[in-house]
């Protein structure tokens, strides 16, 4: 978001991607996802992905300290409720250890349950495409979406692709398997789709916007994710459950308390200034009111000034 701002700012904007400020943040950005990497390899689905309300609360104070933004006592309660709900994400988690193989990874991609909710996925998916590229919808809720949508997917192949490289180093050779190598396909190229649609909205809107609605989406999709693919909460008690659903409820409910009341942040559109036409005074047509379909005209000098503001 920094390096966008500044490139805001210059007379002659250059892409994104020839910011090293930019690629600063990616490669933190992928430092950090070296260690959710890692954790998957050794915790459950629904144990890890919840622990992401860490950004959404890292995100607030970073805003403040490198985006000059205020921090409001709704920060503050919004993080103390986040807080709350991790510790009963954590302590309610399905605890259901289970040696993840590549031929049960098999297994789990062959069976009815994933095979209906991948199909459900796709076409949700594609909708929401159809509105980005023909109907030029860029609102955060589609963006962000597009990106849970993908993160599932992703969420999957890196739980099969750690826990295998994690088999094989104890001595499991798991990586002679064709399946290691879909996995590993599928986890790369989802990654790279979800980069486009989330920097997309980093783009247009605010970063203590994105990063909690962003959490609650990826949050969702990778416990349903977990329930469907891994089936974590197979054998979990009745209360369990409840409680874990209920720290949800509190993870979300304070990423909301953060994002409430945060203006968007759309990208400019400049006035088209045609200059002044000999022989023509400034009362012919001009660009139409953004609340009517006509054409209005301009009396004055003062009036063009009015509808350029």
């Amino acid at each position: 978001k920094c390096a966008h701002l500044r490139l805001a700012c210059q007379r002659e904007p250059k892409p994104y991607y020839m910011s090293k400020l930019w690629w600063c943040g990616i490669t933190l950005l992928g430092l950090g996802e070296v260690g959710n990497f890692t954790a998957y390899g050794f915790a459950p689905v629904a144990l890890v992905a919840p622990l992401g309300c860490v950004s959404v609360i890292g995100s607030a104070f970073i805003s403040v300290l490198f985006l000059k933004k205020t921090m409001r006592a709704a920060d503050i309660l919004g993080g103390t409720l986040t807080i709350t709900g991790t510790y009963l994400l954590v302590t309610f988690a399905p605890n259901v250890p289970q040696e993840l193989t590549a031929r049960r990874v098999q297994n789990y991609l062959v069976s009815w349950p994933f095979l209906v909710y991948s199909i459900l996925e796709i076409m949700i998916f594609c909708i929401l495409l159809y509105f980005y590229k023909r109907k030029a919808v860029k609102h955060m809720v589609v963006l962000l979406m597009m990106v849970a949508l993908l993160a599932s997917l992703t969420v999957i192949a890196v739980k099969a692709v750690a826990s295998m490289i994690t088999l094989s180093a104890k001595g499991k050779m798991q990586l002679t398997y064709s399946v290691f190598y879909i996995m590993t396909v599928l986890m790369a190229t989802s990654c790279a789709f979800q980069v486009k649609f989330l920097n997309q909205a980093m783009h247009l809107y605010e970063a203590t916007a994105v990063v909690p609605m962003n959490f609650v989406f990826f949050t969702t999709s990778a416990i349903i994710s977990g329930v469907i693919f891994y089936r974590e909460f197979q054998s979990a008690a009745l209360l369990s459950v409840f409680m874990f659903l209920f720290g949800c409820l509190l993870s979300f409910l304070g990423v909301f308390v953060i994002a409430r009341n945060t203006k968007k942040e759309h990208l400019q559109i400049p006035f088209i200034d045609c200059g002044h036409i000999p022989g023509q005074k400034l009362t012919g047509k001009i660009q139409p009111d953004s609340h009517s379909s006509h054409y209005g005209t301009l009396n004055n000098e003062d009036d063009s000034m009015k509808s350029q503001s």
